[in-house]
């Protein structure tokens, strides 16, 4: 039985890991933590966990996680992560790290859009967390960096035609809109109900910090350095991420040629959906699970190829990603725990 600790557990990622994890065979969950609410039980903070899982949160410590857990969670807010894990690795403790701390591989580019990294020794190390492209590295990594939302839809929405040369680099454009979720737990003026419902908007314009790490494994993918343009919007639901991406098609391709590279391509993906020709995805049909839906059309009047795909924000783009990681690495089946179908409505 592998004993995992979650720290920074209140919130909704936290929560979103002990609903996959309480359904994981293999799994003890043998502490979870929060500064905010120490001392209270799990199930008073989230009442959906009444009756199910009634540990009580406590402080970080981080010998007293080390002795209790084997596997550590860290889904603490960016530029807080940094300042544990290196411990927890130090402990000789394995780590699944759901911030952006340890995704960008250069300090000088996190610096320019975070703030300076305290342990800029880590970044070469850390593994980024997309099971589809990096399984082999993450398997027998110590420090996992989970991606994040927007760039989890966006990376495997383009990878196929990457990898295959098929689109002008120059010439993609990503357009996601997110759930309310994506935008954590913490109340803020924009995130209250009367400013989010019936409304819809974009954020963040030219500025949005998911920008470089999707510029990062997109340039890894191509071979070359690219950049994109990146607005993400704010959708009036709990969530989801439905992420519409343009690019100009160099070769002369068929819209049945891009869909069976796009087939082939995943053809061994448990979570990768590519929907028919004509179909696509909804974000109702990913609530709640793993799965990334992707469906493409190539508009030959314009000479582009439109991908649209959709996620949960908090399964794929987070949670459950981690847990796929953490199977991965430790050699479970990868969909153990997260074999549940997508809730409805």
């Amino acid at each position: 039985m592998l004993k995992v600790a979650i720290v920074g557990a209140s919130g909704y990622t936290g929560v979103e890991l002990i609903r996959l994890l309480s359904n994981h065979p293999e799994i003890e969950i043998t502490a979870v933590t929060s500064e905010q609410s120490a001392g209270k039980r799990i199930a008073e903070v989230f009442t959906s966990l009444s009756g199910v899982f009634e540990k009580t949160l406590e402080h970080i410590s981080i010998e007293g996680i080390a002795q209790k857990a084997d596997l550590i969670f860290t889904a603490l807010p960016h530029q807080k992560a940094m300042d544990v894990v290196p411990h927890f690795l130090k402990a000789g403790k394995r780590v699944i790290d759901l911030s952006a701390d340890f995704r960008i591989k250069d300090a000088a580019t996190y610096g320019a859009w975070y703030e300076e990294h305290k342990a800029p020794g880590l970044l070469k190390e850390a593994v980024y967390g997309l099971p589809e492209l990096h399984r082999t590295e993450i398997k027998n990594a110590r420090l996992v960096a989970n991606p994040g939302c927007y760039p989890t839809s966006a990376i495997l929405a383009l990878a196929p035609l990457l990898k295959n040369g098929l689109i002008d680099v120059s010439s993609i454009v990503i357009d996601s809109k997110s759930g309310v979720s994506g935008a954590g737990r913490s109340a803020t003026q924009d995130t209250h109900f009367t400013e989010v419902n019936e409304g819809f908007k974009a954020y963040k314009v030219g500025e949005h910090r998911h920008t470089p790490e999707i510029e990062q494994e997109l340039s890894l993918l191509a071979g070359s350095q690219i950049t994109v343009s990146f607005t993400p919007h704010l959708l009036p639901v709990n969530r989801g991420i439905l992420s519409t991406i343009y690019a100009s098609v160099k070769a002369d391709v068929t819209e049945d040629s891009i869909l069976r590279i796009f087939d082939e391509f995943y053809s061994e993906e448990r979570f990768v959906r590519v929907y028919p020709k004509g179909s696509f995805p909804n974000i109702n049909n990913v609530k709640g699970s793993n799965f990334c839906d992707i469906g493409i059309k190539l508009d030959k009047r314009t000479n582009r190829v439109v991908i649209i795909s959709a996620i949960d924000n908090l399964t794929k783009g987070a949670a459950g990603q981690a847990v796929q990681n953490m199977n991965i690495m430790h050699g479970f089946p990868e969909d153990t725990a997260l074999r549940g179908l997508p809730l409805f409505p």
